[in-house]
């Protein structure tokens, strides 16, 4: 059973951050840049009903966060999932995968996102080549990562602030357009010819869930959090909670304004959404509020991956001196270090579209493990408060997590087998050196 009294604050870390900046710092990391182009594969899947798949992801979702949300404020410790797999199944290894497979997720999705940012968004502006903007995009990133958690999240704030403007700007552009008698309310419960219902709810679900994975990052800064068994549960379900509105809204209002076959397919279905309004706002504008939310993605993937790093060093799975932190910053200087590298040279890999998709697989590998790990350490007591799922969700979670790991390509499980087998290898490399300077070091060094 918990007590009242709060765990003691023995973090390395600075608690800087409040609950309105762990609030944006998820809310911003879910609102990413997957919705500007997620609605014509939606309309695609969905039809006129890409509303109905955008609500069932958001319960999807929910769901894994639950467990999320027990396990954070149970064990408040920097390196999220692959600290709850170590405690649950306590076998190195099973730690080892989990973190290396959220770890590979998060440097991978980094090393896209700044591909992006230098892509078409950035050639609206300046004409720079792609392999040389997306390094130093990333390197940029590392600089505001390594100043300081504060001043990340507060960068995240404003991003957070443009990135959501660009939604709701969508919404009131559509709901003047009604106003004014555009719009056709029958389209929303139109389907794909030669579609029933349910198969087009359920294959547009699967592909609305990804643009609601996000909030698993948050988990990796939770030893930065101020009281984060009281903070961390609200902002979690608010920010999704908040997502699920704007997501909702979005698919609504493109069903109304434009009819489904237009939007199928379509690289930048929102733009095409605002431009059928007819109010004239210009395309150099949105394209600047997608840099801003591909930007603050890839800030937000890069502060988790380094935490992640952090953590698992500072639990012996990956070499301590990966604990380094800067003395007056507090934040962990060679975790970004060695983050941005990797990151940066997936850039120069050069496609990175299957890279992409197993992004989703490895994800899906460490919500499995999550699920798990909370029903495993449901007897697990510690000496704080802390929130309780029900036992019921973690089940429906990895029901849910199945569905979607059915759905994937042998072609992408094939290349996350690849991956996680590289992270194996890495695991046993590791240990062995570990195991030869403690052999090396003698019986006395050994026993410690």
């Amino acid at each position: 059973m918990t007590v009242d009294s709060p765990p003691a604050d023995t973090t390395r870390l600075a608690r800087r951050i409040t609950p309105w900046l762990l609030f944006l710092f998820i809310l911003g990391d879910v609102l990413g840049a997957g919705i500007y182009a997620l609605v014509g594969e939606l309309a695609a899947e969905s039809g006129g009903m890409m509303w109905a798949p955008l609500m069932v992801a958001l319960f999807m979702a929910l769901l894994t966060a639950a467990s999320y949300a027990e396990l954070v404020t149970k064990y408040p410790k920097a390196g999220g999932a692959a600290i709850f797999a170590q405690r649950a199944f306590k076998r190195p290894i099973v730690s080892f995968v989990v973190g290396f497979s959220m770890l590979a997720a998060g440097v991978t999705s980094a090393a896209g996102l700044s591909i992006a940012f230098a892509g078409d968004y950035l050639a609206t502006f300046v004409d720079v080549p792609t392999r040389l903007a997306a390094p130093v995009f990333l390197v940029l990133l590392a600089l505001l990562n390594a100043r300081g958690i504060k001043e990340s999240v507060r960068s995240n704030v404003a991003m957070t602030v443009i990135e959501v403007s660009g939604l709701v700007l969508v919404i009131v552009a559509v709901a003047v357009a009604v106003g004014g008698g555009q719009g056709d309310a029958g389209r929303l419960t139109e389907l794909p010819p030669g579609t029933g219902a349910a198969t087009a709810i359920l294959a547009g679900a699967l592909l609305a869930f990804y643009s609601f994975v996000g909030f698993e990052v948050s988990a990796n800064v939770a030893e930065e959090v101020q009281d984060v068994s009281r903070v961390y549960p609200r902002a979690l379900f608010g920010a999704l909670g908040v997502a699920g509105v704007v997501y909702a809204l979005i698919g609504i209002g493109s069903a109304l304004i434009m009819p489904p076959e237009d939007l199928s397919g379509s690289s930048s279905p929102l733009l095409d959404v605002v431009a059928a309004t007819g109010l004239g706002f210009p395309d150099w504008a949105f394209s600047a509020i997608a840099l801003v939310a591909v930007a603050n993605g890839a800030l937000l993937t890069m502060i988790m991956s380094s935490r992640l790093v952090y953590g698992m060093a500072d639990e012996g799975l990956l070499p301590s001196v990966l604990t380094k932190v800067l003395p007056n910053r507090r934040t962990p200087w060679l975790a970004i270090v060695v983050t941005t590298v990797v990151a940066a040279a997936l850039t120069i890999v050069g496609d990175l579209a299957m890279l992409a998709e197993t992004v989703v697989l490895l994800l899906l590998v460490v919500f499995v493990s999550t699920n798990l790990a909370v029903l495993v350490l449901r007897k697990d007591t510690v000496d704080h408060d802390h929130f309780r799922t029900p036992r019921a969700l973690p089940v429906l979670a990895l029901i849910t997590c199945a569905v979607l790991l059915s759905q994937q390509s042998l072609q992408v499980w094939l290349l996350g087998a690849g991956m996680v087998v590289l992270g194996v290898v890495l695991y046993f490399v590791t240990r062995g050196v570990r195991d030869t300077g403690r052999a090396a070091a003698g019986p006395a060094d050994r026993s410690r």
